[in-house]
């Protein structure tokens, strides 16, 4: 049952190992369709053969072989489809136009720099008919 779940896209039922384990047979699968060996995509990716072979085994790999493996096969867009950029909501958009957020918010609350400015300078709020010499 699980080998039919992970042809339809992967489950979040399933353990790490059968994870890496799928991933490693699809790596298998698009260099085959490549016609390539073990060998020349090794060769290709900068990565040892025994690697790619640990690859496509579905054991443990750093993250710099399968990046040089997924260029070397053509398939680093896929990168892109599996964690997009961050696109903020257009009420985000609008609050900061144009800023880059550098930092997450604290989780204790708003900081002192969402506050809105208060002008110093500026002379407290009066009703009309009042005056400032007291008449």
């Amino acid at each position: 049952m699980l080998k039919y779940l992970s042809i339809m896209g992967f489950n979040p039922l399933e353990t790490d190992q059968a994870v890496l384990e799928e991933l490693g047979s699809r790596l298998r699968a698009a260099r085959l369709a490549r016609n390539l060996s073990q060998a020349e995509l090794a060769g290709e990716a900068g990565v040892g053969r025994v690697t790619l072979q640990r690859v496509e085994d579905g054991r443990s790999a750093s993250m710099t072989n399968l990046v040089r493996i997924l260029r070397a096969l053509d398939l680093l867009e896929g990168l892109d489809r599996l964690l997009p950029p961050p696109v903020p909501s257009p009420v985000e958009q609008l609050r900061h136009r144009g800023r880059q957020r550098m930092r997450a918010r604290s989780s204790r609350g708003p900081s002192a720099a969402d506050e809105p400015k208060q002008d110093l300078t500026a002379k407290p709020w009066q009703w009309g008919d009042e005056r400032e010499d007291g008449a």
